[in-house]
């Protein structure tokens, strides 16, 4: 199944084949830092394959690969977290700023339907805030968490869609 979303990008469910190159994607440090949430395995292959492994075997967790002219520019995926349903999306730093990371959430909200669902951003992220206010998203509040990435306290903005 592959599904067009606008700007040229498809969707289509994530395979294990895919996880190097996503792996590559993740590893750009702006990325990252704008991130703010990753976790230890972003810079260990072998621990980042195996994580993704196990997300890939979980059935309640929809996982898509972003596509464009048939190359991989990043993911988007939903998951169940402590009650609630979270998005989650990463971008290849060369297709920031086209509009794929809009469309393809856009297209991953078409096929998960439940709601509400939430997004959180780094407060400082302002190319993701701008991603789920354009898909209907709302802020309402703000978290703190420490970032692996920064190596500090982060406020994280989050953000919900009815």
């Amino acid at each position: 199944m592959t599904e067009k979303v606008a700007g040229g990008a498809s969707l289509r469910p994530l395979r294990e084949e895919d996880l190097p190159t996503l792996f590559e994607i993740q590893l750009d440090d702006t990325a990252q830092r704008l991130a703010a949430f990753t976790d230890k395995t972003a810079h260990d292959r072998d621990a980042y394959l195996a994580k993704f492994r196990k997300i890939l075997a979980n059935d309640e967790i929809t996982n898509r690969v972003i596509e464009v002219d048939g190359t991989i520019v990043g993911s988007v995926a939903a998951f169940p977290i402590q009650g609630d349903m979270e998005v989650t999306y990463w971008i290849h730093r060369d297709w920031w700023g086209r509009g794929v990371a809009s469309a393809a959430l856009a297209g991953l909200l078409d096929e998960v339907t439940v709601r509400p669902v939430f997004g959180r951003v780094a407060e400082d992220n302002a190319g993701s805030v701008r991603v789920l206010e354009r898909n209907g998203f709302v802020r309402v509040g703000t978290d703190e968490g420490f970032s692996e990435a920064r190596q500090e306290t982060v406020t994280e903005l989050v953000f919900k869609l009815n």
